[in-house]
């Protein structure tokens, strides 16, 4: 069995890929800041299904502090590093694009050059499906990524460079994942399916931007989660889509499967297309089929049936958290 350091351990995908690697018997060493991006009662919800496994340590820090990371490498001898803290959010890395530079960066940064230091050669990494903002669908992995249009997309594109930097020199191992629009139990409340289930049912207006024609490569957690663990295997330096794979769904589309499942229907405040999103996003998976042995098993309306059977279980305390 191994030993893996999971960053951002209390976020959406890496919390249920840190589940899967425990589910495996591995040991799991997870590192979160546990900051207020959104609020930090989800995060603690995912948290606390973790720190009740014997094989699980959680230590709270930064990746961007690099002092406060080095003890860990050098108290554990780890098979490798699944780096998937990051800042998300499009939209909010406009507002305040400095944090992303600092975490998703520097952070990648002080991963890699601790890993080189302490001779760990197994490097996984979360990218985004934002870099293919204005190519061909579906997007390929060899697609001219290099016009970035918000500061989450063009710091995801510094962190995949880096990557392939301490490959170069270092022979470090690199998995480069880019993940399209995953949704789930426990997911992120700043994403549509969480907010859209949460206003529908609270009878609140969504807050729609654009008429609601824009459309996601929608993805499973769980299959994101096998996905990520599958990278693990030796490839040398390799960025994979990890998506849905099929025609991507609009929202008003997701809204309407919502609805149903809700028994309610939505009211919409819309509000003007926003320049940063992406109008389409929708995943080639020919190459994680290839190297992974990997596509999605879960469909959209088996995961918005078990999302929303995850939201009316935990509603008590969902009810108070802010979107």
């Amino acid at each position: 069995m191994a030993t893996y350091l999971v960053t951002g351990a209390a976020g959406f995908i890496a919390a249920r890929t840190a589940e899967m690697l425990l589910d495996a018997g591995h040991t799991v060493v997870g590192v979160d800041n546990l900051n207020d991006y959104y609020d930090v009662r989800v995060k603690q919800h995912r948290l606390a299904r973790l720190t009740t496994r014997p094989n699980f340590t959680f230590v709270r820090l930064d990746i961007e502090q690099m002092a406060a990371l080095e003890p860990l490498f050098a108290r554990h001898r780890f098979d490798a590093v699944l780096n998937l803290a990051a800042r998300a959010g499009v939209r909010y890395s406009i507002r305040n694009p400095h944090v992303y530079l600092t975490t998703n960066i520097n952070g990648t940064v002080n991963i890699l050059e601790l890993m080189h230091r302490h001779g760990v050669q197994k490097h996984v990494m979360a990218s985004s499906s934002s870099l293919y903002a204005g190519q061909a669908m579906p997007f390929t992995e060899d697609l001219p990524v290099n016009a970035p249009v918000s500061p989450y997309a063009a710091s995801k594109k510094a962190a995949e460079m880096m990557a392939y930097t301490y490959h170069h020199l270092y022979q470090i191992d690199s998995s480069v994942l880019r993940f399209f629009t995953v949704y789930g139990p426990a997911g992120r409340p700043d994403m549509s399916p969480f907010r859209f289930t949460k206003w529908i049912d609270e009878g609140v207006p969504l807050e729609l931007f654009g008429d609601g024609t824009q459309a996601r490569d929608f993805t499973y957690v769980d299959d994101i989660a096998r996905g990520t663990i599958a990278a693990l295997k030796p490839l040398g330096y390799e960025i994979i889509n990890l998506g849905g794979g099929r025609d991507p769904v609009m929202l008003t589309t997701l809204i309407e499967k919502l609805e149903t499942l809700l028994g309610k229907k939505a009211r919409c405040d819309r509000k003007p297309f926003h320049v940063a999103d992406v109008k389409a996003t929708w995943a080639d998976i020919t190459k994680a089929k290839r190297l992974l042995d990997w596509q999605p098993e879960v469909g959209l309306d088996e995961g918005l049936q078990r999302s929303v059977a995850w939201y009316r279980e935990n509603k008590s305390w969902l009810k108070d958290v802010k979107l």
